[in-house]
């Protein structure tokens, strides 16, 4: 009897596993390495962690909190070029709309710092690609956006 019910346990922990590794939903913390190694950025970018990109990207001045970016994955220009990339995973799909707006008003605080320090970064900056899907939220600044664009697939709300 115990073997049994051992057996069906270890058959629904199985069922269970397959049942979660399926579908991809949302963009993936993968994402961002990946444009990276498509060769959308002209320059190797740095890793920001949690903590300093919530505050970066204005996050809380949109509503959110901390605890709301269930985890993310940001490269950022060391200074060269406004270049970066993030995905964001929120706590939810209502939490998403927040987040992208935050992007915007951050991407908007970029072109306004720049137009004279580096005016040749201004058009990447006007064409970032800002992209929600399920409860994770994509911005990208890039020289090839094309690769970028290729390496992720979304619904665009920029605009």
């Amino acid at each position: 009897m115990k073997k049994i019910v051992t057996l069906t346990l270890a058959l629904v922990l199985v069922l269970g596993l397959t049942a979660c590794g399926g579908k991809k939903d949302g963009y993936q913390i993968e994402d961002v390495q990946a444009m990276a190694d498509a060769g959308a950025f002209s320059e190797e970018l740095e890793e920001l962690d949690g903590d300093t990109a919530f505050a970066l990207y204005g996050l809380a001045d949109s509503g959110l909190e901390r605890t709301d970016v269930k985890a993310c994955a940001v490269l950022r220009s060391a200074g060269a070029t406004c270049e970066e990339g993030a995905v964001l995973v929120l706590s939810g799909k209502e939490k998403t709309k927040s987040a992208a707006d935050a992007l915007r008003a951050y991407i908007d605080r970029q072109i306004e710092a720049n137009e004279d320090y580096r005016p040749a970064e201004i058009p990447k900056l006007r064409e970032v690609y800002i992209s929600v899907k399920e409860d994770t939220v994509l911005m990208v600044v890039a020289s090839d956006m094309d690769a970028a664009k290729r390496t992720v697939d979304g619904e665009v709300v920029t605009g």
